[in-house]
């Protein structure tokens, strides 16, 4: 099969080569995928940045999101069978959507919603879970709770508006000048134009925080926060408790303590809480999604699509951090192509 995979960590980094049909465990379901979506994540794989907390052997087949068509199912499955339409997003250790063919655990995968296109489907699991175990999850917003969610015109950003508007949240965003009224159609109740204001001078006595920038805007978001609030970050610095999630070394642990202790320390002192969070696979929580998505509450955003053969071009363009929402990879049509 084709796949678009890495054989060294570097910027320009990856290629379509050919790689090795997978292996069907008993838990697997094996996908034929119809289309991919690119997320930041994959960029940041593909440089090396997270080869210490997730150790890959190289080469490795990129790709977080997939949505297709089930070919074969392992003897232990139950949920699922040939020809069903699915989503989801593989577990951390056994990405690689970016190919024509993935074998996936049961329990990551649901059944694609009825009013979607695979493309739309593909756009969803990484950003909607992220989404989901932030705010649901984590932070458990509650009806009339006012949460800023940080660079709302992006993958995450436009879902989590969507997320909470639904929880009944009172919601804040920035994005660009240009994005300003497009945010506001999401469901955005303000929208910081971050070119022209500084969200920091302008909010106070939020509830929850979703953090998705770098130190800069981390320290500036604990400064609206109510006491007893919540600061949430997907971008890092991470803590000692993932490490424990992760099942890392002591040392990575410790590290991860020193390189979180400033945030953490200022958290305390204004009397909020701050958690990283890394999200992780699940077929059950992307079925309470996929309610929602076929109830016409949480919607798809995409920006641009490329073929599977402009793969390395759709990263290079999720790099520059200008897209709208999504950007997803499109394979054969399908019906174009088996199992090898």
């Amino acid at each position: 099969m084709k796949a678009f995979s890495i054989e060294r960590y570097g910027k320009q980094a990856g290629r379509i080569t050919e790689a090795p049909t997978p292996v069907v465990g008993e838990h697997d379901v094996l996908v034929q995928v119809h289309a991919s979506s690119v997320n930041v994540l994959d960029a940041k794989i593909a440089k090396g940045e997270f080869k210490l907390i997730l150790p890959y052997a190289l080469p490795l087949v990129l790709g977080n999101d997939l949505a297709g068509v089930v070919l074969s199912v392992g003897a232990a499955v139950r949920r699922f069978k040939p020809g069903d339409e699915v989503y989801g997003r593989p577990p951390q250790q056994r990405i690689g959507t970016f190919a024509e063919l993935i074998a996936v655990r049961e329990d990551a995968l649901a059944r694609k919603p009825a009013n979607m296109t695979m493309e739309q489907a593909a756009s969803l699991p990484l950003v909607a879970l992220t989404a989901w175990q932030v705010l649901v999850e984590t932070a458990k917003l509650k009806k009339g709770q006012k949460v800023f969610i940080h660079a709302g015109s992006g993958g995450v950003g436009s879902i989590a508006i969507q997320l909470a508007k639904h929880l009944g949240a009172f919601v804040a965003t920035t994005t660009s000048t240009v994005n300003v009224e497009w945010v506001k159609a999401l469901g955005a109740d303000l929208v910081i134009d971050y070119k022209q204001q500084n969200f920091e001078t302008l909010l106070n006595d939020y509830d929850v925080v979703l953090n998705s920038l770098g130190p800069d805007a981390l320290a500036k978001s604990l400064d609206i926060l109510k006491p007893g609030g919540q600061l949430i970050s997907i971008s890092g610095p991470p803590t000692q408790a993932f490490a424990r999630e992760q099942q890392l070394s002591w040392l990575l642990g410790l590290v991860m303590g020193v390189l979180s202790s400033g945030i953490r320390r200022k958290a305390r002192k204004q009397g909020v809480r701050y958690d990283f969070l890394f999200m992780r696979a699940s077929g059950t929580q992307l079925d309470e999604l996929t309610a929602l998505v076929e109830a016409g509450i949480i919607k798809p955003v995409i920006d641009r699509t490329f073929p599977f053969e402009s793969t390395a071009q759709a990263l290079s363009y999720v790099e520059q951090g200008r897209a709208k929402g999504k950007v997803v990879i499109t394979m054969t049509p399908p019906g174009a192509r088996r199992a090898d």
